[in-house]
């Protein structure tokens, strides 16, 4: 199946965080403070997404403070962190939505991503993912994780669907 055939039906995107929204380093200051740096224009992707009516969501083995406050800026509901095993929760997030896994999209970067990356309709790894993660992906962005790979995913999907333009239209 062609890449634009996989995009057609995708409603949701799920992503995982570190190595994907973030580029996987875990920094914690001198209180033991945990931070992280996340791209803005991730941001504006998944707010354009929303915006497009659609549902993103995030899928994380870690938990986080820093996480519930970006999502919360960003208006992301589906927040699932400390998932080791994330097919099952991904499964039970598209039966809530009542879609099929077909409609989802999973972005993920390293080893415990790969069975959610088999189980869903499009399957998307980050530039400098796992070989592995990598083999299994049906589409691998050209940004690396934390600098706009989840952009770049967001756009390929939208314009497969022929949203894109239309999407555009309130900034120019």
């Amino acid at each position: 199946m062609k890449i634009a055939e996989r995009c057609q039906p995708i409603e949701l995107i799920l992503s995982d965080v570190d190595g994907v929204l973030t580029d996987g380093a875990v920094i914690f200051n001198n209180q033991g403070i945990e931070t992280k740096q996340f791209h803005i224009r991730d941001g504006s992707g998944i707010k354009l997404w929303q915006r497009a009516g659609y549902r993103f969501g995030v899928v994380t083995g870690r938990s986080s403070h820093i996480v519930e406050v970006r999502c919360a800026e960003l208006g992301i509901e589906i927040i699932r962190q400390g998932m080791e095993r994330k097919t099952a929760i991904v499964a039970e997030i598209a039966r809530d939505l009542g879609l099929a896994l077909g409609q989802v999209c999973f972005i993920g970067d390293d080893l415990p991503d790969l069975p959610v990356l088999r189980q869903v309709g499009l399957a998307v790894a980050v530039a400098d993912a796992c070989a592995e993660v990598r083999g299994v992906a049906h589409h691998v962005t050209s940004a690396p994780g934390g600098r706009g790979a989840v952009r770049e995913a967001i756009e390929l999907v939208l314009k497969s669907q022929g949203r894109w333009d239309d999407l555009i239209q309130s900034y120019e």
